[in-house]
């Protein structure tokens, strides 16, 4: 049991560590346990350690640290990319010996296949373009969406590349570009998720996570196989041991330590495949639950960087300090900050803003038109992004995509899509 806790604990610890990293600043576990130990161990224990480093050394210490933790988390460098391919290429080849001469051929080509794919989509991920915004595709990328008066407004610039920012984009402090839908920075491809490979990194997410689900569950047969050929009165579930008069528990544990420790010692293996198969079973759940998480950004047409001003925009709301009013989608727009023509078949009929004081801002010098109506629910205001999750679809997985004839006006472009945009929700907080 020593060998089967260790391995156990470890991974756990790990993949407990790499959820909290990952999705604790996700909005909609703000105010959870989640989010409270990702600042514990990202804001509170740093801070703690430059205190004591001041009070002990005069911060010598904490000054080198922070030089080498400045380029590991601000500089591009493949340490990550590096350590995930390690875990890869390690797992598989201290899996494959003891696996590989117990798999029928059906196995042993799908799972060729499951391990081939994760490799092709972590290239595709990690050197394509992501969508950098350079002076040669600035014209292009501003006609790529339209603002929508809301989470993007015409005429902000970036103030490191001096250039106006088109909507939905943002500036990756890591690469030193500007970079379309960019969604986030990802340490593990080395590169921003943007408009031009979000499709590649899904399809990474969507390979992984069936090739540690795949290769888990074939582990666990085939030790499972072995456990019951040196221990026939073993079953997979204990109650059902025994030809059905169930097996107590400590037993049942101790036949599973057998199994993930010398299951696969006939072959040559060893612990190894038992402690890989453990590593992909505990792993798996963590990978499916980041390509769940992108699925549902594309099935809310926002992406990561937008779910965190939605969430702003929810705190606004809830101090009373969020308003809108309608805006006329076929009016004459400012050429000089906002682009005359977007492929995309709507335009924003509404301008949101935010007060200091709670109260509704004057009727001149807004864009928009009537009266200000204060807003206090997400589902109330219109993500002009969202086009229904097909639709939502196309845009990511074929980049550049025209939802619109440059000669079909907006308003029938918009009537396809309104009944479907309209009874869509957005909670993404």
């Amino acid at each position: 049991m020593g060998t089967l806790a260790t391995i156990a604990l470890v991974v756990l610890g790990i993949s407990f560590l790499v959820f909290v990293t990952f999705f604790g600043r996700l909005p909609a576990l703000r105010r959870t346990p989640i989010a409270w130990l990702h600042r514990l161990l990202w804001v509170h224990l740093p801070n703690g350690l430059t205190s004591l480093d001041q009070r002990l050394t005069g911060g010598r210490v904490t000054t080198s640290c922070s030089r080498f933790g400045n380029y590991m988390m601000y500089d591009r460098h493949p340490t990550v990319l590096i350590f995930f391919l390690i875990l890869l290429i390690g797992g598989e080849a201290l899996y494959l010996p003891s696996a590989w001469p117990q798999l029928s051929t059906i196995h042993k080509t799908a799972g060729t296949i499951a391990m081939i794919l994760p490799y092709l989509f972590l290239y595709l991920s990690a050197s394509s373009d992501s969508g950098a915004i350079t002076a040669a595709n600035h014209v292009a990328e501003m006609a790529r969406y339209p603002y929508d008066f809301t989470l993007f407004h015409p005429g902000a610039t970036c103030t490191t590349c001096r250039r106006l920012k088109p909507a939905r984009s943002k500036h990756c402090a890591v690469c030193k570009r500007c970079v379309a839908r960019c969604d986030h920075h990802c340490i593990f491809i080395n590169n921003c998720v943007g408009a031009a490979n979000t499709h590649w990194f899904i399809l990474l997410l969507l390979s992984t996570a069936v090739l540690t689900l795949y290769g888990g569950l074939l582990g666990v047969g085939l030790m499972t196989t072995q456990m019951r050929l040196r221990f026939p009165a073993w079953a997979m579930l204990p109650w059902r041991a025994n030809g059905g008069e169930g097996m107590p528990f400590t037993q049942w544990l101790v036949v599973w330590s057998w199994g993930m420790q010398d299951a696969g010692r006939g072959a040559g293996g060893g612990v190894a495949m038992g402690a890989v198969t453990l590593l992909a079973l505990m792993t798996s759940p963590l990978v499916w639950a980041l390509l769940g998480y992108h699925v549902w950004l594309v099935y809310c047409g926002t992406t990561t960087n937008e779910s965190m001003k939605w969430s702003d925009w929810q705190a606004e709301m809830d101090e009373g300090l969020a308003y809108k009013r309608k805006m006329d989608a076929g009016r004459v727009k400012d050429i000089r900050v906002e682009p005359a023509w977007t492929r995309w078949p709507v335009e924003a009929e509404q301008v949101m803003v935010r007060t200091d004081d709670g109260k509704p801002p004057g009727k001149e010098g807004w864009p928009g038109f009537g009266e200000w109506e204060a807003a206090w629910r997400l589902k109330d205001v219109e993500n002009l992004y969202d086009l229904g999750f097909w639709d939502n679809l196309v845009d990511v997985f074929v980049p550049g995509f025209m939802f619109r004839d440059p000669h079909v006006p907006v308003g029938e472009a918009r009537l396809r899509r309104k009944k479907k945009r309209r009874a869509r929700k957005i909670y993404i907080a």
